[in-house]
């Protein structure tokens, strides 16, 4: 239970930086933020190895460079499921998920939580 409320913490927190460091990236309210974390952790845990297992031929040829494209899709979709959350084009997520990949990374280890 404290690793699943970290984990939505940190969720929480990354996306509201995110949302300071793109202007394509909005949140109406913080209500949005909270749950724009907790769909993303849900379409994570589900969608993203569905798609990762889908997407391995591609990921051995391109040696694991496609992963960046799958962790934008997750994202985009993500944001399409949240209400009140935009993103505004593929080429966002992508950026926005490299940036948020060092942002949560930066946050755990700030707080302290393991993978």
């Amino acid at each position: 239970m404290k690793k699943l409320i970290s984990l939505l913490f940190v969720n929480f927190l990354s996306f509201y930086i995110l949302d300071a460091l793109f202007e394509n990236i909005r949140f109406l309210n913080i209500e949005s933020v909270f749950i724009m974390g907790i769909v993303f952790a849900l379409v994570n845990m589900t969608l993203k190895p569905i798609l990762k297992l889908l997407s391995l031929p591609i990921n051995i040829i391109t040696l694991g460079l496609f992963s960046l494209v799958v962790n934008a899709a997750v994202l985009k979709i993500a944001f399409s499921l949240s209400p009140n959350a935009f993103i505004a084009s593929f080429g966002t997520a992508f950026l926005a998920s490299i940036v948020l990949s060092f942002v949560n990374s930066l946050i755990k280890k700030i707080i302290g939580t393991d993978d």
